[in-house]
């Protein structure tokens, strides 16, 4: 989900936050390794802007999943032909090996 971006695709994003809040920020940043504090927020940013749409997917999966499951436990198919070709040669094998 992740989109790659051009040059020509980047978008200014200005923030106004507590001289602490950066100074905490900054120290993260050369503890990190980061060449700047710029570079350290978007990385932070990015990886919590994946994670949530992980847990999202994740959650829409399961549901989606919980659904199909409980419709077809609830509301099974017939047998198809094969499945019922299927059951007599199992039938037949067990009744030739007893």
């Amino acid at each position: 989900m992740e989109k790659q971006l051009t040059l020509s695709e980047k978008a200014r994003f200005d923030a106004k936050i507590p001289r602490i809040q950066k100074e905490l920020f900054e120290y993260a940043a050369s503890l990190g390794g980061f060449r700047t504090l710029t570079d350290f927020i978007i990385n932070a940013v990015q990886e919590k802007a994946n994670e949530i749409i992980r847990e999202h997917d994740t959650i829409i999966t399961t549901e989606k999943d919980r659904e199909i499951f409980f419709n077809a436990f609830n509301n099974p198919a017939e047998p198809n032909r094969k499945l019922i070709d299927t059951a007599k040669r199992y039938k037949k094998f067990i009744e030739d090996n007893k």
